[in-house]
């Protein structure tokens, strides 16, 4: 008697779709506290190139903003100069947009005025959660907001620091792939797994 094999199906957010890198960010890094300043960079300068463009279009240029962006190192960033610009703007394997671009440069030297002030990029970002995740207990994606209060001082202070491309909007989804946020749905396996992280 040969017995059947039980498949177990998996209950996840529904926005990673069944695009394989979507899905890989989802289950190995979204909503995982951030605690390394080289990570929030990153995700800092992802989250910017995404104003106006899906997260699967960023997603899929990571590797190239990597190599472009110096392994998103921000001390090496901010050395850029506008002859670099303007050869990082002939790129196709990254948003060739020259705001965006520029502002990967200008938000590198707010980032190291920060670190100088606070320490790290990490103690003065965890300072508007109070250092503590907050876990939401989202049942749909639609429950899901693009902004809080928290995303909304985070901008409003970033700004003041010089940071640009840091609306509320885009703070709010650093927030969420930093884990300063928990926003995985409640049903979601990730949900219980990010938050004892």
């Amino acid at each position: 008697m040969v017995k059947k094999s039980i498949v177990r199906k998996i209950i996840s957010c529904p926005w990673p779709g069944d695009d394989p890198l979507m899905i890989r960010y989802h289950d190995e890094e979204w909503g995982v506290p951030v605690h390394d300043d080289i990570l929030h960079f990153e995700y800092l300068i992802l989250d910017a190139a995404q104003a106006g463009l899906s997260w699967k279009t960023v997603l899929h240029k990571r590797e190239n903003y990597r190599k472009a962006f110096c392994g998103f190192d921000p001390a090496k960033v901010a050395r850029i100069t506008e002859k670099r610009v303007a050869r990082l703007l002939q790129n196709p394997g990254i948003i060739r947009n020259k705001l965006k671009v520029r502002s990967t440069v200008t938000n590198a030297r707010a980032f190291l005025q920060v670190q100088n002030e606070f320490g790290s990029f990490d103690n003065y970002v965890w300072r508007f959660v109070d250092g503590r995740q907050i876990v939401n207990k989202r049942r749909t994606e639609k429950n899901v907001p693009a902004k809080t209060k928290h995303s909304d001082k985070m901008s409003l202070d970033m700004k003041k620091r010089g940071f640009s491309f840091v609306g509320s909007t885009i703070c709010y989804a650093y927030m969420q792939a930093a884990g300063l946020v928990n926003d995985h749905l409640v049903r979601c396996f990730r949900h219980d797994i990010v938050q004892k992280s």
